[in-house]
């Protein structure tokens, strides 16, 4: 390959890295790959398990079995992240769809103000519920942290089962124009354009990604809308704690828990007194937890947020793939100089 080609190539991958698509690059796709491996995956999980044990038997004596199965579900998911972070470059993408979370959040406002007003009329009036606050109230940092998980678990795997009805449309085939219009203002913009006519005289080329690939554009959607529903649920979280202290009295709190309340340590507490409890905590958490779920339902299910917010990713991705036509070329030594 030309020192030329070589650089452009060098340059589209770094495009492809920087807008979340490492696997589209051979060299990283082929790395994950080896990482898949049932060489690899299998002692990573036995070491992931036996993490997750001896977290588990450590924490169990201490703070009981709820505690126990939250401190194993925690150590294993690290160990799984850990590897998946440095091994399949999901760092790569997490950065990008945090990036790009942080650059439209003006987009995002009037999306998430879709939601809000029904979700906070909804958990509001479970806030101000006796039995909501004797249920959750009561729940131990175990027991806690296991029904955040759960919750955080059902949305991913909501969110797996509907994103990649999203991605139908975006594999199509790609014409010379289309190519063209997808690789301007990016370094594979000269490869497209001398690419162009060799694709018209052909009327359109199969761009259809598969395999790691595929996987790659499920990862994007799915991080960059976990991304916007751990911000809503920070956000009901951060709502829920300023309200319960402005409106909650901790008296009326004390009858509705049953027992006497448990005020935080520490600078916040002297600051706050009673109306900053451990219950208060501990409800708000769950109610948060609870809306994030609630969220991701609602932004797979409601047609016009699908359309709003989708509709910019999913171009974002067409342009991805169409792009990835003239990479392959260019890669394979196909492109006309």
């Amino acid at each position: 390959m030309p020192d030329r080609s070589r650089s452009d190539v060098a340059a589209a991958e770094r495009w492809f890295v920087d807008h979340g698509l490492p696997y589209f690059v051979d060299d990283y796709r082929a790395a994950v790959a080896r990482g898949l491996s049932r060489a690899r995956l299998v002692p990573v999980l036995a070491v992931a398990v036996v993490v997750g044990a001896l977290a588990g038997a450590l924490t169990g004596p201490w703070l009981g079995a709820a505690a126990a199965l939250g401190a194993a579900l925690t150590a294993l998911g690290v160990v799984l992240a850990g590897y998946a972070v440095a091994t399949l470059r999901a760092w790569l993408i997490v950065g990008w769809a945090v990036r790009r979370t942080f650059r439209s959040l003006g987009l995002m406002v009037p999306l998430v103000t879709r939601a809000l007003p029904l979700l906070l009329l909804f958990v509001t009036f479970l806030f101000i519920n006796a039995e909501v606050w004797q249920v959750a109230a009561s729940l131990d940092g175990g027991v806690l942290w296991v029904a955040v998980l759960l919750f955080a678990a059902m949305a991913v795997g909501f969110l797996l089962t509907r994103l990649p009805e999203e991605l139908d449309s975006v594999d199509d085939e790609v014409e010379g124009k289309q190519l063209v219009d997808a690789c301007t203002g990016t370094p594979l913009e000269p490869a497209a354009r001398r690419i162009a006519a060799q694709v018209d005289r052909v009327g359109s080329v199969d761009a259809e990604v598969s395999g790691l690939q595929r996987v790659n554009l499920v990862l994007v959607l799915l991080v960059a809308q976990a991304v916007q529903v751990l911000l809503l649920a920070l956000a009901v979280f951060a709502f829920f704690i300023v309200f319960g202290l402005v409106a909650m009295d901790p008296d009326v709190i004390t009858l509705w828990t049953t027992h006497p309340l448990h005020p935080l340590d520490g600078p916040l507490g002297d600051l706050f007194g009673d109306r900053l409890s451990l219950e208060l905590l501990r409800v708000s958490t769950f109610l948060a937890a609870f809306s994030g779920l609630y969220f991701t339902v609602y932004a797979v299910t409601d047609e016009l947020y699908r359309r709003q917010f989708f509709s910019t990713v999913i171009r974002e991705l067409e342009r991805a793939v169409s792009a990835r036509v003239a990479y392959r070329s260019l890669r394979d030594g196909e492109v006309v100089e």
